[in-house]
């Protein structure tokens, strides 16, 4: 598959919050970043843009064993010289990942953009995540938008038509585009009866579909049997749960009839925009959730 809008410099990017169901897109840029040993070029200053009531900084003893602080942040990063070594088209790829702003969307945005420019990046891939209603037995479905016409075309995406309140992933997509800078968006769904923990089949399947984009094959490690560890738990709870095995039933029902969402993206994107209508404004409703 010949994808040669993203075979240029190509900035990944995911932010945890509002964005992110089932942490499933923030990791697999952290997936990524560990196989690219990338290392971070550039900071956005977490003292303007977040607030430490709900972004909460963590603390943690380094190498030497003393004891350290570490801020929510957004950071810019780029493959490690030892990668780059092994394999230097490698050093096209670029990620961006830290936590959505709590304030200043525009100022944040347009460092951001700052960020790009520097890079003299070519074209942004966004990852997100959604609750759905949605089983967690079947495949999980991905859906890509653009509002870059180009990409429209070389990939036969649709551009979103969503109208409300949207998280930063969409602002920063609409600047892109007034730049001229190429971007599509991947969302993934995750079944909303267990958004509280990580989702690692909904990560595989972002990462898949990104490096369909991408046209680069990443070594998934542990991520397949994770995927079937994390299907599996959620069988033995539903079997105790009689409740809850109907309802997942009833969404297999529902699925199956649809042959086969995943192909053809429409029901998702009806899942997505009944997801972003009911949720709260974003910075709201990440507040609730730190």
């Amino acid at each position: 598959m010949n994808q040669p809008i993203f075979a240029g410099r190509t900035l990944i990017v995911a932010f945890e919050g509002w964005n992110d169901a089932g942490e499933s897109a923030s990791s697999v840029v952290k997936f990524v970043a560990e196989k690219l040993s990338a290392d971070v070029v550039a900071t956005v200053d977490s003292e303007d843009y977040y607030d430490f009531q709900f972004s909460r900084p963590t603390v943690s003893y380094d190498a030497e064993g003393n004891r350290q602080l570490n801020w929510p942040s957004t950071d810019f990063c780029a493959p490690g010289v030892e990668v780059l070594a092994l394999d230097p088209a490698l050093s096209r790829l670029n990620l961006l990942i830290g936590i959505e702003p709590s304030r200043r969307w525009q100022t944040f945005t347009a460092e951001i953009m700052e960020m790009i420019e520097d890079r003299e990046i070519d074209a942004v891939i966004f990852l997100g995540a959604m609750l759905a209603d949605v089983p967690h037995s079947r495949p999980i479905s991905v859906v890509a938008t653009s509002q870059n016409e180009g990409v429209r075309k070389a990939f036969d995406v649709e551009r979103s038509q969503y109208e409300g309140p949207v998280g930063i992933l969409s602002v920063l997509g609409i600047a892109l585009e007034k730049a001229k800078i190429p971007s599509i968006a991947l969302w993934a769904s995750v079944p909303h009866y267990v958004h509280n923990t990580p989702s690692p089949k909904a990560t595989l399947a972002l990462l898949v579909e990104l490096e369909k984009y991408l046209g680069v094959q990443f070594e998934h490690g542990s991520l397949a049997d994770d995927a079937f560890a994390w299907e599996r738990g959620i069988d033995e709870v539903a079997e105790a749960d009689e409740d809850m095995a109907g309802y997942i039933a009833q969404l297999e029902k529902n699925r199956d009839e649809a042959e086969s969402p995943a192909a053809s993206g429409d029901a998702l994107a009806i899942e997505f925009e009944k997801f972003l209508r009911a949720s709260e404004e974003p910075g709201e409703d990440e507040k609730k959730t730190e």
